[in-house]
């Protein structure tokens, strides 16, 4: 199995080490659609300084997933913070689909409430440098995402 996935931003590349270990059918689900270009030209629509980037969103309105079916929770015991990669969700547990976020900071009030799948090894200075805003006036955009 792949075990880095890497997002190209203008500023540069964010290599993350996933985790199967931690949330198999999460890490599955999302280098597939990476592989498929799904996140290609996708935007961060939600950056929040001090928490974190959420992305994965074909719209960009953070309302939309892939066409894929959403996946059961795989909850786990690994802590957020700073680079860890999760899966957003609605308020149902077993909702997750393609939008995930990267942590800026410790935010362990999400420990155990959402899945880990990965963990930001290099360029999280890339992240860093993501247009903020609720959505951002200029978000960022993924320009590819590979799994190697």
């Amino acid at each position: 199995m792949s075990d880095t996935l890497t997002i190209s931003l203008d500023s540069g590349d964010v290599v993350i080490k996933l985790r199967p270990d931690l949330a198999p059918n999460h890490v599955a689900q999302i280098t597939e659609l990476a592989k498929d270009g799904f996140y290609d030209g996708v935007v961060f629509h939600r950056v929040i300084p001090g928490f974190m980037a959420q992305g994965g969103d074909p719209t960009g309105t953070g309302m939309h997933g892939s066409d894929k079916p959403n996946l059961a929770q795989e909850f786990n015991s690994e802590p957020h913070v700073r680079g860890t990669c999760s899966m957003a969700r609605s308020q149902d547990p077993n909702s997750a689909n393609s939008q995930f976020f990267i942590c800026f900071d410790d935010a362990e009030f999400l420990d155990g409430q959402y899945t880990v799948w990965g963990q930001v090894t290099s360029g999280m200075e890339h992240v860093d440098a993501l247009p903020k805003g609720e959505p951002p006036a200029q978000p960022g955009v993924i320009k590819s995402m590979t799994v190697s």
